[in-house]
């Protein structure tokens, strides 16, 4: 499968990963579970970043040192910043990591055939942004505790 073009149309929300092999996430969250802002790279999908879109945090790693799955939910603050030259662009964020019991595995979302075939499912090594299509997101928010983290 080719890479897909986003289009704000089918756009449910962005995913943001996280390596919790390179940086130890789930200290870093235990201290402080709200997330500001994670660097994204410049290119066209950084371009349809608004304030207010559906994003979603999705930790990655070795999967027998740390589930990884969906951790977060929450909003765009704002639009995406460039860094200083060289530097990675920030996607300002609203979002909050959510307690392990209500965090989404992600056996259970490849499980799932609304889900099965997400892009981070496809493409786990492709840069952030990532996304979910308008059918894949209302799919995820079944697992969610509440609206979902909107």
């Amino acid at each position: 499968m080719t890479d897909r073009r986003v289009t704000l149309d089918d756009l449910g929300a962005w995913l943001i990963k996280g390596n919790a092999d390179a940086v130890d996430l789930t200290a870093r969250f235990a201290a402080d579970p709200r997330v500001t802002g994670w660097c994204v790279r410049p290119g066209y999908r950084v371009r349809l970043m608004r304030a207010g879109q559906p994003v979603v945090f999705w930790a990655s790693g070795s999967r027998g040192r740390t589930p990884y799955g969906v951790w977060g939910v929450g909003r765009i603050a704002a639009p995406p910043q460039p860094g200083a030259p060289g530097e990675p662009w920030t996607a300002p964020l609203d979002l909050t990591i959510l307690d392990e019991p209500l965090r989404v595995r992600r056996e259970v979302l490849r499980a799932d055939p609304r889900l099965a075939g997400a892009e981070v499912l496809r493409q786990p090594q492709a840069a952030n942004p990532s996304y979910l299509t308008v059918a894949q997101f209302d799919a995820l928010c079944a697992y969610l505790p509440g609206d979902g983290g909107g």
